[in-house]
């Protein structure tokens, strides 16, 4: 009656949210709530009322989920105390083999649970190479909002030699890892890595280290956590004795799955050096490209004559070395190979830095036309224009006519050359108007003439100069008209000749 009391337990705690609202819904029980509120639920009533009928429904429960459990497992504890599996995500066949499971301090159902229908994503960077436990889901053993979750692995021989022989990436990384990946519980569609929250990994009673947060300049814009494949590798048993991983993990109603994979790493330059060698467009296609989308459409109201092309990366904002785009874009924009993939090392978005459209590493290709015309075009050309018959021609001329229209924004006026300077260093207007005082006309006539012929301008003379040069001598009188006598002040000497310092 204990052992069958145990298994009903440990079975309500792998229900999803659906088998236990039918289970309590069957019971008279309500059915409302959080999904750990539903497991605490259940566990009283299992506990409270356990009856047949009750056993009975947990049962068919459970063989619908699980069709392939044959029928109930023998839960016991392993003789001398000793845990023979850490927990219901193991792997190892040597744990399995025993039937018997312990976690938490109290027993586990003995199978695993593992979920094959949940497949991850696959990561550019990372080559899956052998698959070490397949994905399987974390299990809540109680109502605690922290949950602690265990799974053992062992490595072959041929493996363990595989990771000792590896490259060295960095200091102390190897190119062949053992990772672990966390992922939503979910069959539809593949699934990309998502950490719990208050997730913490121990291997070996070791913590590793789990990416943190990167943080926002955007104000109001929460920090972003990248989920990765955490490396395990430093923190392993290098040979064939048992590893075992601790996953710590927040209970908050939402469904994850573990796997651990043996892979190979690889970095941007051998990610680029890939692309290079598989995936290059020919510059005919490209033009083919070009045609198709300027082809004159009759149902069209507007005629698309060019397309106009950046030859600056929008991600670095400097002249493209290697143009790439993703073949899934409408736009003919390229960015740059080598930084679009050094960026997704250190931060993988994957996506389109022109119209944020989801850009894999598998849709990536280089444009050959346009890495033709970077190697035609000078420096100083930013940009080029597609023509309908697939030719380009750059757009520096109108760049040019540009520039010198800013340049002639000021009214271009004749320079009038009023005189030119005296030997003496003296202002030309003031020395010509200073001769003439007292020379006379015949002294300013012949100051126009030394001047080449231009005419001599005074602004300091005004009306009443006439009338203050009437003490001068009548032969110069008539001459006075035409030429103004210079004003002076109250003192006796021509205050124009008087260089101050």
């Amino acid at each position: 009656m204990a052992a069958e009391l145990v298994e009903a337990m440990n079975m309500v705690k792998s229900f999803r949210v659906s088998d236990l609202q039918t289970l309590l819904a069957s019971m008279g029980r309500s059915k409302s709530g959080l999904k750990q509120d539903l497991v605490g639920r259940a566990l009283r009533l299992v506990q409270t009322e356990y009856s047949p009928e009750l056993l009975k429904n947990i049962r068919q429960l459970y063989e619908s989920r699980f069709p392939k459990a044959s029928g109930w497992l023998a839960a016991r504890r392993p003789e001398g105390g000793v845990p023979v599996a850490y927990s219901s995500l193991s792997s190892s066949p040597t744990a399995s083999s025993q039937g018997a499971d312990y976690l938490n301090g109290g027993l586990a159902k003995a199978s695993p649970t593992p979920v094959p229908e949940v497949k991850l994503v696959s990561l550019p960077f990372y080559q899956t190479m052998e698959t070490l436990l397949h994905p399987t889901e974390l299990v809540a053993q109680n109502n605690e909002k922290l949950q602690d979750s265990q799974c053992v692995f062992e490595l072959t021989q041929s493996q363990v030699e595989q990771v000792r022989t590896s490259s060295e990436l960095r200091p102390g990384i190897k190119s062949i890892q053992v990772v672990l990946r966390i992922c939503y519980t979910d069959s539809n569609g593949l699934q990309e890595d998502q950490y719990p929250p208050n997730i913490a990994v121990k291997v070996n009673q070791s913590y590793c280290h789990v990416p943190g947060y990167y943080p926002s300049n955007k104000p109001g814009v929460e920090p972003r956590r990248p989920c990765r494949p955490v490396n395990v590798t430093p923190w392993l048993h290098l040979s064939t004795a048992t590893n075992r991983i601790t996953v710590t993990w927040g209970n908050f109603g939402k469904r994850y799955s573990v796997a651990v994979y043996l892979v190979r790493v690889f970095t941007s330059a051998e990610l680029f050096s890939q692309l290079k060698l598989c995936s290059v467009e020919t510059a005919q296609r490209c033009r083919e490209r070009i045609q198709d989308k300027l082809r004159f459409d009759p149902e069209s109201e507007i005629a698309t004559t060019g397309l106009r092309v950046s030859l600056i990366c929008p991600l670095v904002k400097m002249r493209l070395g290697v143009p790439c785009r993703v073949l899934t874009c409408a736009h003919l924009q390229c960015f740059d190979a080598v930084f679009f993939l050094q960026m997704n090392e250190k931060k993988p978005t994957w996506t389109c830095p022109v119209c944020d459209k989801p850009a894999p590493f598998e849709l990536l290709t280089i444009d050959g036309l346009l890495s033709e015309i970077l190697k035609e075009t000078p420096e100083d050309i930013e940009e080029i224009e597609y023509l309908t018959d697939g030719s380009w021609r750059p757009i520096r001329d109108e760049k040019e006519r540009d520039r010198d229209r800013e340049s002639s924004n000021t009214p271009d006026y004749p320079v009038v050359d009023i005189c030119v300077p005296e030997a003496n260093g003296h202002s030309p207007a003031h020395s010509s108007t200073s001769q003439t005082g007292k020379s006379g006309g015949a002294g300013s006539t012949g100051a126009g003439s030394g001047a080449g012929g231009g005419a001599v301008v005074d602004l300091t003379l005004d009306s009443s100069s006439e009338e203050e040069g009437g003490g001068a001598d009548s032969e110069d009188t008539e001459d006075s008209a035409d030429s103004p006598q210079p004003k002076r002040g109250r003192y006796d000497y021509d205050k124009d000749l008087v260089t101050a310092y």
